[in-house]
């Protein structure tokens, strides 16, 4: 026996095969939990995202259900005692209505839908803190409890929502500084310009919210992870998306692609349920027409409840899996998660070939 490896000088044991085994390249990287203690690609931060919420149910569910209900209670509330007098959508259907009522018309509705929308920014960004603890630990392979999830989180919750308070400022002083200028314009006897000007200023907003989102999203996880306050999390979050913005974004855009369609899977039976028992019916949900009863309300937010168990877990997960992948990348966090997950010999295969 012998052969041309570490062993020998050919065919047999100690040769080829001691050759390929000894040189075939490094190990596989070490996996205490629901990802591989290295760099990420954008399956593996899915599937663990969707391991988290099956190795810890219970924890996951929990927090995602209890923001859920909050959150479509306030959406409930808001459309139906808030909302349901106060928008008017008619104008937009009239083909004989005039830019005022046009222009009154689309602010009620962007109204309605930045209510909604800044409801659904407050659950995932409250979902994304809490979890954070479920995450970290599904990640060295450790289970947690809702209550030691809770009792992790707690302390920093005042943070967390001080934190929320900021990006809403932030966000609503963007769009405000897009839409201001074009309803002055509207408002001072030029409807069809302002109109215009507004619609533009919107959309450019839009696109300053969107690229200052994503250099705040790993904000909450900071926060949570690194026990920091408001601003020195967004700073943090700013630093390790550097560099990485357009992956980040499209990770992200990515994760509520998927999690939009299954919850729209989901939503719209208990829409079309909802339907049959209002006033219009079916041809309401169709033309517009569905008045917002409070059995229309409570139906589709039990449809939307049940969206929001899926989907807030998963891109939450995805959001700080996403933080520790940057945290891997730029400042080897691996090597103190297998430290902390009782590894051994993680990273010194690699030091040793690197000297």
């Amino acid at each position: 026996p012998g052969g041309y490896g570490p062993g020998g000088h050919g065919p047999g044991p100690g040769g080829y095969g001691a050759w390929g085994a000894g040189w075939g390249g490094p190990p596989p990287a070490a996996k205490p939990g629901v990802i591989p203690l290295r760099p990420l690609g954008l399956g593996e931060i899915l599937d663990g995202a969707v391991s988290t919420m099956r190795a810890h149910w219970r924890a996951v569910l929990g927090i995602a259900l209890a923001i859920a209900v909050v959150t479509e209670i306030v959406v409930i509330l808001v459309q139906r005692l808030a909302l349901n007098n106060v928008i008017d959508n008619d104008a937009l259907k009239d083909p004989d209505a005039t830019p005022r009522e046009v222009l009154r018309a689309t602010g009620d509705s962007l109204l309605g839908s930045g209510i909604i929308f800044l409801v659904g920014v407050v659950g995932i960004v409250l979902a994304t803190g809490l979890l954070t603890t479920v995450t970290s630990r599904a990640v060295l392979g450790r289970s947690v409890t809702l209550r030691e999830a809770w009792r992790d989180a707690a302390p920093q919750l005042p943070r967390l929502l001080g934190l929320l308070l900021v990006l809403l400022v932030i966000c609503l002083g963007v769009f405000a500084m897009g839409m201001v200028p074009g309803l002055i314009v509207a408002a001072t006897g030029s409807p069809v310009g302002g109109t215009a000007i507004a619609v533009l200023g919107a959309l450019g907003a839009g696109v300053v919210a969107i690229w200052l989102a994503v250099r705040f999203s790993l904000a909450p996880a900071a926060l949570m992870l690194e026990k920091q306050g408001i601003k020195k999390a967004m700073s943090r979050s700013v630093k390790l998306v550097n560099g990485s913005w357009w992956r980040i974004f499209g990770i992200q855009l990515l994760t509520a692609l998927i999690v939009g369609i299954i919850s729209a899977i989901i939503v719209i039976p208990f829409s079309l349920i909802a339907s049959a028992f209002s006033d219009g019916g079916f041809s309401g949900l169709l033309d517009g027409s569905t008045q917002l009863s409070w059995t229309y309300l409570v139906i589709t937010g039990i449809g939307s409840v049940i969206g929001s168990m899926i989907k807030l877990p998963i891109t939450a997960g995805v959001t700080v899996l996403l933080y520790v992948d940057q945290r891997i990348r730029r400042e080897a966090l691996d090597l103190e998660l297998a430290r902390a997950a009782g590894v051994q010999g993680h990273g010194t295969d690699a030091a040793a070939s690197g000297s």
